[in-house]
């Protein structure tokens, strides 16, 4: 349809007047006639170097819920987005595909095989098809095998608009007013009038200047419309193709066309105007957040009743798809739309999601799926032709072949849709020449000499000798030199692109949950048959051979059909009555919720899957208008004003920043800095995939009991998670070693959908800081639910010396996480334990790779030091006596770097006992005193001092405990603690002379007469000596607590071999290293000290889980044995020790062995104190015995001696008790994380019971 005032080669039907009579110059900046230095792909050529803009985000820095998510990025997408923007909505755009920028397509064909995806059908209609997944479904290339015609898509950010031939050209009127078609609405004149022109200011099509180098694939169309009486049809139709430097409506800045004949494949020049280059930078300019990789499965109404949920495969992790493949695509995650889902997922895509959705319970018209149309695409070639039409594209040509370039796919069209050539609207098609990219150009003759059912000319001058000899020299110089040589039958071959009217009978179904396309009806019999008349006389008229379908190869390689369209549409049809019952959607893409008229408030389809009918031409143009209508009509509906004045000026893609941004939250900023701060590193990614069972409850705490209980009533658990280590570089010098996890966790017990999981923190080898030497691998996020429910997630796996020498427990170690569930406000929501399967594990494993900076060098190195970080951490519990020790520095002994705030002592008191060697006492007075309470005197055990007592690493220590019940309190450091004096060799026996100067000072600056002591280890043994030779008299005792031992000292399993060694290991040292040991040691020391340092690497502590690299715990060990059940201990009171323990002397050591060995006190002579006088001082005297059950220094049996000879002296007495605790040892008892509430408590009982005595004056309170 020719306009009839303008010349036909000039001008294209459906466009203003203004643009009509204008010369193409007018609609590029500046209009002079390039060179061909200017317009040959060689000038826009990319460096490796060259950076791209990227728009779109990172899948972690999603949002749960956004008022619009617009599913697909093409025409309709961008649209979506681009309007609801602009209306200030938040705006969540999905995509499959990838995001790339011209420069990033592919050229050669391996490059551009690695871009295939075909999935489909495989086989013929008349035999047993098979199920298809061939290449990553995020790959650009998107072929479809159907039954009786194939399609092909594109994947990636901007959909098909990336590899179509950007020819805008509007439907004409009789096809819109087909009545069993179109809704009412779009049936009544100019109905899109308005939208075509608004995708037209956007898109900003022209027709390829006059003033440009001729093409001779143009010129060879032209001619054969001349031959077919035709040169009316004949134009150049309008384009999205840029072809002078400019910046485009949306504010990007364009490149003239390189004429490389690349958009089948996409454009690297710059030149394409497609969505990528503006509707959806124009969105993100207007803050709409748009994230690739995300193949959207179906849809759900949101439970509030509001918006839906929009449930999504992210393909982050390609690597791990096959691997997972059962999880997949069944455990999605989702985002909600508050207020508008867009269905703009292509034709096939849109009509997927919605078949998928219909089946999980989203009910809608049974017509979805049904009415699809192929467009009436027809693929052939006019194959050697008397013409040269140069129509193989190419990226990068020779300097002496610039002078003639392909050009754009298309730029001419004979259109035969008018009423003269065409009564019947069906009948009318348009012809368009087109390009082959490079990558098909050393296959295409092959693929042509192959096809059966070539249609050759009859004509006599055609078969004559000299043209069937030149077609045979044509042919033979195409296999010599090329297909680019200017004689070759390959470069005399003309492309042809028909769009007609086919049947609108093909289908889309799902089956066993996946697509199934069918055409029927395709050829449309004597319509097709018309068709290839008009080709073959257009082909024989320039001396060719026509060749229907060049893909007939497909159906020997097993994939299908020959036939392909790359226009698929319907599938969603606008009804044409409105109902549910003539479509599936109105006429502003509503989707119906069934066969009547209601439809489902803000669910739109905005793409070729709502266009009824075949167009009978290039459909993107009306795919924009319908899109454009409906988000107009939806903003007068839903009461919204979308901003189509307000311009973006040019916009910097590369460094710039959007004039909207939505705030981040919290987790977000510190994702994003994450991310930006791995900027030009190279990370790891792997999938892992962890299940167990959860206990839902708070009641039980221990893991492995609520475990099993879960798995008594089928509560399972599992998470799917992509972990992204952005730069390996700064995982590894973080001190919290921390990725980024993606993903879901389900648990049926809580929800029937997945929880989403987003910017969650996976920590590698943290320090475990409620544990010593101890690492974690730390498992944090929040987890958010369909529902509205938010809970934390927080699990952990232990890498600690337990593993040590055994593969089993190292697997155990690495792959069991044990895990709590709590709400915002902490309280717990339930426990368990999480696995990782072998099969799973090895799956990881072969998903594991590189992400990030480009390059194989960088990416190898990046995954070696991944792998050496965590093997090395690994290896080094396994091997862990053989890890480098861990000596204290002077710099950790100084530094309060970690340490808690504490109370400080009121007063510090120097003593000097009878003997004058003098002790110190500290003072603490609660700022409530009750003067009724006695005062509590603290007396710790050898080579310690009060911080036992006072410690400042633990949240609570014992002063803090009992000073906030208002208890005056003073400690003790005596002569054989930590001080100077145990330099001397006093003993035990000695030391209760400070611990009386400690009573008197106390009775004094309290004026009490008794107080209560608390007296552990050496500490208990000297207190107890004293009273029992009458030193310390037992009236100035109001009660007392024995911790670990009393006046029955009996080491320990090791400590009692070490004493009665035939060797006497305290002489050997003595002549060694002299009479002092110290506990404490560094890499200076002599040689001796170093040489013990090693050997006691291996010294025998307890289980696996007891050996650490601490020297001063080696070496405290040694000497009183071991002091701690390391798993009561924090991390930070592991590093304290070299601050808190002291050492001691030959002479002191000798005295506690030989104490130990004998099971009794004694004095200086060995005199044993524990005589029936001595003991009738204790009669009355209220005692609590406690003592660790895994005590390594003095046994159990110590304190149930002492409490047995007290029984049997006295009877039963009130207030004389004794009690175990079950995990704790020695000195952990009071410096133990949870000593305030297992150990201090039962003492607080004890005071309190003794300053406020029971009735029951009978009764003995023994417990033990």
């Amino acid at each position: 349809m020719a306009p009839p005032n303008s010349t036909p080669r000039s001008t294209t039907p459906d466009l203003p007047p203004k643009i009509l009579k204008s010369t193409p110059r007018t609609y590029t900046s500046g209009g002079i006639p390039l060179k061909p230095a200017d317009y040959s792909a060689v000038a826009s050529t990319p460096t490796p170097a060259q950076r791209y803009p990227r728009i779109s985000r990172p899948v972690p820095m999603m949002r749960p819920s956004y008022d619009v998510v617009v599913i697909g990025s093409g025409y309709g997408g961008g649209v979506s987005a681009s309007r609801t923007a602009r209306a200030g909505k938040s705006v969540c755009v999905l995509e499959r595909g990838q995001e790339r920028w011209p420069g990033e397509y592919p050229v050669s064909g391996l490059e551009a095989l690695k871009q295939v995806h075909i999935s489909g059908n495989r086989g013929q209609s008349t035999h047993k098809v098979k199920d298809t997944e061939i290449g990553d479904p995020t790959a650009l290339y998107h072929l479809v095998l159907g039954e009786g015609q194939n399609a092909f898509v594109a994947s990636g950010l901007g959909g098909t608009s990336l590899l179509n031939a950007n020819i805008f050209l509007e439907a004409d009127k009789r096809t819109m007013a087909i009545e069993s078609s179109w809704p009412d609405e779009l049936r009544k004149p100019d109905s899109l009038k308005e939208y075509y022109d608004r995708a037209r200011a956007m898109l900003q099509p022209v027709p390829y200047p006059e003033d440009h180098p001729e093409l001779m694939k143009l010129n060879l169309l032209k001619k054969q419309a001349e031959k077919l009486g035709k040169a009316d049809k004949f134009y150049r139709p309008p384009q999205t193709t840029f072809f002078e430097d400019g910046v485009n409506a949306a504010g990007v800045e364009m490149k003239a066309s390189t004429l490389s004949g690349q958009d089948c494949t996409g454009v690297n020049d710059g030149s394409k105007n497609s969505v990528l280059m503006n509707y959806l930078p124009d969105a993100w300019n207007w803050g709409a957040e748009i994230f690739c990789e995300c193949e959207v499965r179906y849809i759900k109404k949101d439970p509030s009743g509001t918006g839906y949920l929009v449930f999504f495969a992210w393909h982050g992790n390609k690597r791990n798809r096959a691997h997972f493949e059962d999880l997949f695509y069944n455990e999605l995650m989702w985002v909600r739309a508050k207020e508008l889902c867009f269905l703009a997922a292509g034709t096939l895509g849109t009509t997927e999601i919605l078949l998928r959705s219909k089946e999980l319970g989203l009910q809608m018209s049974p017509r979805v799926g049904n009415g699809m149309s192929g467009n009436g695409d027809v693929l052939a070639f006019g194959y050697n032709t008397d013409d040269i039409a140069n129509a193989i594209g190419r990226q990068n040509p020779p300097e002496d072949d610039l002078h003639r370039p392909v050009g754009p796919t298309i730029t001419g069209i004979i259109d035969m849709r008018g009423e003269d050539e065409a009564k019947d609207v069906l009948d009318g098609f348009v012809l368009e020449e087109g390009a082959v990219p490079e990558v098909l150009s050393q296959f295409l003759q092959a693929m042509l000499q192959l096809t059966p059912g070539k249609i050759y000319p009859e004509n006599n001058a055609s078969q004559s000798g000299y043209n069937r000899l030149r077609k045979f020299l044509a042919s033979a110089e195409t296999k010599i030199m090329g297909p680019y040589s200017p004689g070759s039958s390959i470069n005399r071959t003309q492309i042809y692109l028909i769009m007609s009217h086919d049947s609108n009978e093909a289908t889309l179904t799902l089956e066993g949950d996946k697509a199934y396309l069918r055409f029927l009806g395709v050829g449309r019999g004597k319509h097709i048959t018309e068709l290839n008349k008009f080709l073959a006389k257009a082909t024989h008229a320039v001396g060719g051979v026509l060749v229907n379908s060049p893909f007939y190869a497909f159906k020997y390689a097993g994939l299908g059909e020959e036939e392909i369209t790359v226009h698929p549409i319907g599938g969603a049809n606008m009804s044409f009555d409105g109902t549910g019952e003539g479509g599936v959607t109105n006429h502003m893409g509503e989707v119906f919720t069934g066969e009547s008229a209601e439809v489902y408030d803000g669910l739109v389809c905005v793409d070729g899957s709502v266009i009824p009918c075949a167009l009978g031409v290039n459909p993107f143009a009306t795919i924009t208008a319908l899109a454009e209508r409906s988000l107009d009509c939806l903003s007068k509906k839903n009461g919204f004003t979308i901003d189509l004045e307000t311009s973006n000026g040019k916009l910097d893609l590369l460094k710039g920043t959007p004039r909207v941004t939505w705030p981040l939250t919290q987790d977000m900023m510190e994702a994003q800095k994450s991310i930006l701060d791995a900027a030009g590193e190279s990370g790891v990614r792997f999938a892992e995939v962890m299940d167990g069972h959860l206990y839902v409850g708070d009641e039980i705490e221990d893991f492995k009991v609520a475990e099993k209980h879960a798995i008594g009533i089928g509560s399972t658990a599992r998470f799917f998670l992509s972990v992204d280590t952005y730069s390996t570089k700064n995982l590894v010098t973080r001190s919290d070693h921390a990725s980024i996890a993606t993903g879901t966790f389900t648990c049926s017990a809580l929800s029937k959908d997945p929880f989403m999981v987003l910017r969650g923190e996976v920590q590698f080898f943290s320090q475990d800081l409620s544990t010593p030497d101890t690492k974690n691998l730390m498992y944090k996020f929040d987890i958010v639910g369909t529902d509205g429910q938010l809970f934390h997630f927080n699990g952990y796996k232990i890498i600690d010396s337990n593993m040590a020498f055994s593969p089993s427990k190292t697997w155990k170690a690495t792959t069991t996480l044990y895990v709590t569930i709590t709400r915002p406000d902490k309280s717990v929501v339930g426990r368990g334990i999480l696995h990782i399967s072998v099969k799973n594990f090895g799956d990881e494993l072969k998903g594991f790779g590189a992400n990030g900076a480009p390059g194989t060098l960088i990416r190898l190195g990046s995954i070696k030091r991944f792998l050496s970080f965590f093997s090395l951490q690994t290896a080094g519990y396994f091997f862990s006596p053989l890890r480098a020790l861990r000596y204290p520095t002077p710099a950790a002994a100084a530094t309060t770097s970690g340490l808690l705030p504490k109370v400080s002592p009121t007063s510090v008191i120097t003593l000097t006992a009878q003997d004058q060697v003098q002790s110190t006492l500290h003072c603490w007075t609660p700022l409530q005193h009750n003067p009724d309470l006695p005062p509590i005197l603290f007396v710790p055990g050898a080579s310690v001092d009060e911080r036992i007592f006072a410690l400042p690493t633990i949240e609570t220590n014992a002063i803090e405990f009992f000073l906030g019940k208002g208890y005056r309190l003073y400690v003790i450091t005596h002569r054989v603690g930590k001080s100077e004096a145990a330099k001397k060799g006093y003993t035990t026996y000695d030391a209760r002379l400070d611990i009386k100067a400690a009573m008197e000072y106390v009775r004094n600056k309290a004026n009490q007469e008794k107080m209560y002591c608390i007296v552990h280890c050496a500490g208990s043994v000297a207190f107890s000596m004293g009273l029992l030779d009458g030193t310390i008299p037992a009236s100035w005792v109001k009660g007392m607590t024995a911790s670990q031992v009393f006046f029955n000292p009996k080491f320990a399993t090791v400590n009692m071999l070490k004493a009665r060694s035939p060797v006497r290991l305290p002489s050997v040292y003595k002549r060694l290293a002299g009479d002092w040991f110290d506990c404490v040691s560094s890499t200076n020391d002599a040689l001796v000290q170093r040489l013990t340092d090693q050997l006691l690497r291996f010294y025998p502590v307890g289980g696996k889980d007891e050996i650490c690299n601490s020297t001063t715990c080696h070496r405290s060990e040694l000497v009183f044995g071991r002091l701690w059940s390391h798993k009561k201990l924090n991390s930070a009171t592991h590093d304290y020790l070299s601050n808190m323990v002291g050492g001691v002397s030959m002479k002191t050591l000798e005295n506690l062995m030989y104490a130990g060995t004998h099971d009794t006190v004694m004095d200086n002579d060995g005199n044993s104190l524990v005589t029936e006088s001595n003991l009738t001082r204790l009669r009355g005297l209220p005692i609590l015995f406690i003592h660790g059950m895994n005590n390594a220094v003095y046994t159990p049996e110590s304190t149930e001696i002492s409490l047995a000879t007290l029984r049997d002296t006295f009877g039963p007495q009130k207030y004389v008790e004794r009690q175990i605790f079950p995990g704790y040892g020695h000195l952990d008892c009071w410096m133990g994380k949870d000593a305030y509430k297992d150990i201090y408590p039962r003492v607080l009982d004890h005071i309190e019971d003794v300053i406020r005595p029971l009735s029951n004056d009978g009764a003995s309170a023994t417990r033990d």
